[in-house]
């Protein structure tokens, strides 16, 4: 079964910007959609970015304009560029891979906060 590990998380500065990545191990195979998630203390899951293997990108409005959500399918890699981040914007970030059958895998999450 595939396994997603994040990392590229961190402590940044307002305004600053962070590139998260998210590389798929194993069985690699009947992926629908990779996505970025985010959860705050307190605030459930949110999702934050996705990329269908059909093509459009899709975003939640409090992070359209600021973060990229792309693929490198010879790394097999999902990134995610986060730019003129916010205190808001704090939150465990978790990549996501929803089957063709509607299952999901998860990642183990990265901590992103954003702080003077």
């Amino acid at each position: 079964q595939v396994q997603l590990v994040e990392s590229g998380g961190g402590l940044v500065q307002p305004g600053g910007s962070l590139r998260l990545s998210c590389a798929a191990s194993g069985s690699i195979f009947g992926i629908n959609r990779m996505a970025w998630y985010r959860q705050a203390p307190g605030k459930e899951r949110e999702l934050v970015a996705a990329l269908p293997s059909g093509g459009a990108t899709t975003y939640t409005d409090s992070v359209k304009g600021r973060f990229t959500i792309s693929r490198d399918n010879a790394k097999s890699t999902v990134y995610l560029q986060m730019n003129s981040l916010k205190p808001e914007d704090t939150a465990v970030y978790y990549c996501n891979l929803r089957t063709l059958f509607g299952s999901d895998v998860w990642g183990q999450g990265t901590q992103v906060t954003v702080s003077s």
